[in-house]
C-alpha cells in the first residue's frame, strides 16, 4: 500500500504525527504455504511485493549468466563487488529488489526499469501502439520478464508507484480523495473514506502501472508514463537496423511420395 502526496502529519489517525512524509510502503504478509522466517521478509529497499515470481529460477540463471558481461559508467570500472547481483538464497522480493535496483543505479528511471522487469503483453494480437512494441521488444533481448502473479509497489524516494504484471491475476486497488491522498492497496476499503471525500478510484489492470510523483505533487497514469519512456530513444529503428528474424524454422516439412518415378 503506498499513500501520497500528502504528509502522514495531517492524517493522525492514520499514523504517529510526528512521523512527516510525502509516501509510504507498507506491506503486511500471511503465511500460506509456508513458515514466516526473517530470512524471506521484505527487502524495503525499492519494492514490496504480493505474489510470486513463476520465473524465478530462469531469472536468478541468466542474472548469473550475465555478470561477467556487465559495465557502466555510473557504477564502476570493476563492477565485481557487485557479484553476485541477486542474494544468494534471498525470496523472489528480495530478488526482483535487487534487480531493479541495479537497474536504476546503473542510469535509468524508476518507471524505465519497472517496465523492463515486468513487461506488458506486447505480440502482434495486442492492441498496443508501436512505440511501446518496439520498446518491450528491443528490451526482451536485454532482460527476461520476471512473469508473477505479482502486484509491486515500489519507490526511489521520490516517486512512488504500483504495477500489476501481464498476468494480472493479484488485486490492485486505489482510491484518490478529494484533498489528494491516494490509497493503493490489495484490497477496497483497508482505510474507510466518508463517500463525500472520494475523488476517483479504479484497480490496476494487467501490466498497468500507477505513480505519485511527490515532488510535482501530481498523479501519472499508465498511458502518460509509458508514452513518454518509449519515445526517449529510437527503439523502432535501432530495431529495424538489428534485428534478424530466423524464419522457416519450425516449419513442417512437405511430404514425400512414396510412388517411384
Amino acid at each position: 500500500m503506498f499513500l501520497a502526496p500528502q504528509l502522514f502529519a495531517y492524517y493522525p489517525d492514520l499514523a504517529d504525527p510526528r512521523i512527516v512524509s510525502a509516501l509510504a510502503i507498507v506491506h503486511q504478509r500471511y503465511s500460506t504455504n509456508t513458515f514466516p522466517s526473517w530470512r524471506l521478509a521484505q527487502p524495503f529497499r525499492m519494492c514490496a511485493h504480493n505474489g510470486e515470481i513463476n520465473t524465478l529460477s530462469g531469472n536468478r540463471n541468466r542474472m548469473r549468466a550475465r555478470e561477467q558481461q556487465m559495465a557502466s559508467s555510473l557504477l564502476s570500472d570493476d563492477l565485481s563487488d557487485l557479484f553476485p547481483i541477486l542474494t544468494p538464497g534471498g525470496s523472489d522480493s528480495a530478488c526482483f529488489d535487487n534487480a531493479l535496483e541495479l537497474l536504476v543505479r546503473a542510469g535509468r528511471s524508476l518507471p524505465h526499469a519497472m517496465m523492463m522487469l515486468i513487461p506488458e503483453a506486447f505480440g502482434p494480437t495486442y492492441h498496443i501502439s508501436t512505440d511501446k512494441r518496439a520498446f518491450y521488444e528491443y528490451h526482451a533481448a536485454i532482460m527476461e520478464p520476471w512473469d508473477g502473479p505479482a502486484a509491486m509497489a515500489f519507490t526511489d524516494g521520490r516517486l512512488v508507484g504500483g504495477m500489476l504484471d501481464r498476468n494480472g491475476l493479484r488485486p490492485a486497488r486505489y482510491v484518490i480523495t478529494d484533498d489528494g491522498l491516494m490509497v493503493l492497496a490489495s484490497e477496497a476499503g483497508v482505510i474507510d473514506f466518508p463517500p463525500e471525500r472520494i475523488h476517483a478510484k479504479g484497480r490496476l489492470r494487467p501490466g498497468k502501472m500507477l505513480l505519485v510523483d511527490t515532488e510535482q505533487g501530481r498523479i501519472v497514469m499508465d498511458n502518460e508514463i509509458k508514452g513518454k519512456i518509449v519515445r526517449q530513444k529510437p527503439y523502432r529503428r535501432w530495431l529495424e537496423q538489428n534485428r534478424i528474424e530466423l524464419r522457416g524454422l519450425l516449419t513442417r516439412p512437405a511430404p514425400h511420395s512414396s510412388t517411384p518415378p
